[in-house]
């Protein structure tokens, strides 16, 4: 009898304390398929840091149980060796499935559950630069300091909220630019500045942002940002389009590239890309419409082509032929320009710095041609818009989170055909 009701009490026991574990967090509920955490541990697989089910394979197109994904998770917890960006990764989802982590003896407090909900990135950035007219024998030299925030805020499992805050200095001056011309005449702004600021949703293959934001080929000629929304759908194929505002106004990059007086632009642009492995390529189209779209093509005349568009095509394409060497390139043409209507560049790239690995290095050599009238916002700081020469450049992490570059550019005006010689030189510290 004894025997008996023991064992009927340690059975009760059992039962009763696997009921009060099992209520807290279900280990056996299951993780849909379009759940963020399959695309952050595909990623964490492709770096190596983790595997998936026995035989290899994750399933991502079948739900699998909370359990199972916090059995991946504790295993690439485990390890030691890996970068920064994987590291986070590992921790958000580590914060994601820390219930299931603590059944299983892994513990995850509620201050690291929580800390990743809202992440601070930056930077800390000198910059120097030096052009140069050598047939007309002027000169522009300044230094810049800048300090940047970015801030990205999550607002569920598909949805987070970014932005950019810009604080900048003109060292040569140092003094505050009372005419808001960030960049204009060797001045910059000393306030800080709300660059971007946008909603960004991801389901699956389609993305959706909202906002103000930067838009496809901010690698090349447009490196600013407008206001609007795009949406884009598709993997490996994928389909992007957006439609907005551009400013365009006086304190705008292109109006102080230019001396043009332009209103803020109706703006819709549209790509396809592919990306598959070392290869990546792309077409886009971008259309702008101002009511005083003007193009200048000749300044001592007075004479202006008067067009209230650009219509801009865009082909790029980029291939990566092993761990250290690459090139990369791309055409575009305004069809609604006359002259200075073309810009393409084709660059050769070995190594390159990476800022969480101290003593990586890189360098390169370039050709560009940027016709001001299509690189209406150039990302290129030694060959300019409205220039066209030769680029050599290197960069070098001499220690980690710190990114040393060089650029020296040589070539011609478009407009008076005089040599042009440019220098730039940028320190990062990223934090």
């Amino acid at each position: 009898m004894k025997k008996t009701l023991v064992s009927a009490l340690t059975t009760a026991l059992v039962v009763g304390a696997a009921s009060t574990t099992f209520a807290a967090a279900n280990p056996f509920s299951d993780v849909p398929a379009d759940h963020w955490a399959y695309d952050a541990v595909s990623q964490l697989a492709a770096d190596g840091v983790i595997e998936g089910y026995g035989d290899t394979t994750f399933r991502g197109n079948q739900n699998i149980t909370r359990y199972e994904m916090a059995q991946m998770i504790a295993k690439a917890m485990a390890k030691s060796d890996v970068s920064a960006a994987d590291k986070a990764l590992i921790d958000k989802l580590a914060a994601e499935f820390s219930d299931e982590l603590n059944n299983l003896g892994v513990r995850v407090s509620n201050l690291e559950r929580n800390a990743d909900m809202v992440k601070w990135n930056g930077k800390a950035e000198y910059t120097y630069y030096s052009h140069r007219d050598k047939d007309a024998n002027t000169k522009t030299n300044d230094d810049q300091l800048l300090f940047r925030l970015e801030p990205s805020a999550e607002v569920n499992s598909h949805w987070h909220v970014n932005a950019r805050l810009d604080a900048s200095t003109d060292l040569a001056k140092d003094r505050d630019d009372v005419h808001s011309e960030h960049g204009k005449d060797s001045y910059q702004d000393t306030d800080v500045t709300l660059k971007r600021v946008w909603a960004q949703g991801n389901y699956g293959n389609f993305q959706v942002k909202l906002g103000k934001f930067a838009q496809i080929d901010s690698d090349s000629i447009f490196d600013t940002s407008f206001s609007g929304a795009e949406v884009k759908f598709g993997n490996k194929v994928t389909f992007t389009a957006g439609a907005g505002r551009q400013n365009m106004d006086n304190d705008s990059d292109f109006t102080q590239k230019f001396k043009v007086g332009e209103k803020t632009a109706n703006y819709q642009y549209a790509g396809l890309g592919y990306g598959d492995g070392k290869f990546v390529g792309g077409v886009d189209y971008h259309h702008l419409n101002s009511d005083t779209f003007q193009y200048r093509v000749d300044t001592k005349a007075e004479k202006y082509q008067n067009e209230d568009n650009a219509n801009i095509w865009l082909a790029k394409a980029a291939y990566r032929f092993d761990k250290t060497n690459a090139l990369n390139g791309f055409y575009a043409n305004n069809t609604s320009a006359d002259d200075f209507d073309k810009a393409w560049s084709a660059q050769y790239s070995y190594k390159g710095a990476e800022a969480e690995n101290k003593g990586t290095w890189g360098a390169w050599a370039a050709y560009r041609y940027l016709g001001q009238n299509t690189d209406l916002f150039s990302t290129f700081d030694v060959i300019l818009a409205g220039q066209k020469g030769w680029e050599v450049g290197a960069n070098y992490a001499p220690f980690k989170n710190i990114v040393a570059t060089l650029r020296y550019g040589n070539g011609k005006d478009l407009r008076t055909d005089n040599d042009i010689e440019n220098l730039f030189g940028r320190v990062e510290v990223f934090f």
